[in-house]
């Protein structure tokens, strides 16, 4: 049940882990833009970027007192599923002050029309301790803007707000958050979306980009003898295949939508595949993604679920 009355004064905390996102093509800036209207702080586990790479002017060039950048040296002997990132956001939380910690991806962007339903959500249940955080919608772009991926494969909610001090850290590969003792929280759904625009990049930037993500999942030289029987260019396949997009944009991307390029480079329909099918590529999924949308109004079947979702009151 929310309690509004007699409550003391709420403060939100921003956090997010970046290395690298000026030079593979992350809205960095535009992530945190979105975001700041809404925290009283912003922390910035900023990873050792490397020289021809300028993540940190890009951040610092915002001028906000609330952000706080802290340096990190990356940890190789956790380049191993995707663990540096988990450690990295663990680290970021554990600076953060607030009474709520919102995270936010380096390639994850808020939209403005819903700043006001998170800070409402947050304030109208700051005293019920039953709530330990909330779960966001997902919308993820695939090529260019106006391309969405709404399939089976592909999460379509997770948890990107959680209460501080109550022993929350991130898991596995900081998709999502659990209590310290493996326990899944209690969450609240809100009318709010995360755009998420990690895929999203001039086609040779996208191949580099998933080539240093897979150096952290697999391993440099696992993920370097893969690369060499690639294609220089990332397919992102026939994009016919892939829903249109029917909403705005942030308007914080604006600048940064303006930027692309690389529409002649995409397929719509008139060439093959150039590598192997992903998941949401294979027949069986997509067939599991019709099912979804025609009959349970896209409600995913035994999808993803890292979370106890309470019943709003």
């Amino acid at each position: 049940m929310s309690n509004t009355r007699h409550q003391r004064p709420m403060t939100i905390s921003g956090f997010t882990f970046v290395r690298n996102a000026e030079k593979l093509y992350f809205p960095i800036k535009e992530s945190i833009l979105s975001v700041l209207p809404l925290v009283d702080e912003f922390v910035v586990a900023l990873g050792n970027c490397d020289a021809d790479d300028h993540t940190e002017a890009l951040i610092a060039a915002i001028g906000s007192p609330k952000i706080k950048i802290v340096r990190r040296v990356w940890d190789k002997a956790a380049f191993v599923d995707g663990k540096i990132y988990r450690d990295e956001t663990n680290f970021a939380l554990s600076l953060c002050k607030g009474d709520w910690c919102l995270y936010i991806q380096a390639d994850e962007v808020l939209h403005e029309q819903d700043l006001k339903k998170i800070k409402n959500a947050c304030q109208n249940h700051l005293t019920n301790p039953n709530v330990e955080g909330f779960l966001f919608d997902y919308k993820h772009f695939w090529g260019d803007y106006d391309h969405c991926l709404q399939s089976h494969c592909w999460y379509k909610h997770d948890i990107r707000l959680v209460r501080n001090h109550i022993g929350v850290q991130s898991i596995k590969d900081a998709q999502s958050f659990r209590h310290t003792s493996g326990k899944k929280l209690n969450v609240l759904s809100i009318d709010a979306a995360v755009y998420h625009y990690g895929w999203v990049r001039p086609p040779q930037r996208m191949q580099t980009k998933k080539h240093e993500q897979d150096k952290v999942y697999w391993g440099k030289q696992k993920a370097d003898r893969h690369y060499q029987k690639l294609a220089q260019n990332f397919d992102y396949g026939d994009l016919n295949q892939v829903d249109l997009f029917a909403g705005t944009h942030p308007k914080v991307m604006a600048g940064f939508m303006a930027k692309m390029d690389w529409h002649a480079e995409l397929n719509f329909g008139t060439q093959a595949l150039r590598r192997p099918k992903m998941k949401h590529e294979r027949f069986k999924y997509r067939f599991i993604s019709w099912i979804e949308r025609h009959f349970f109004g896209q409600k995913s079947l035994f999808g993803y679920k890292n979370w106890h979702l309470l019943r709003k009151k």
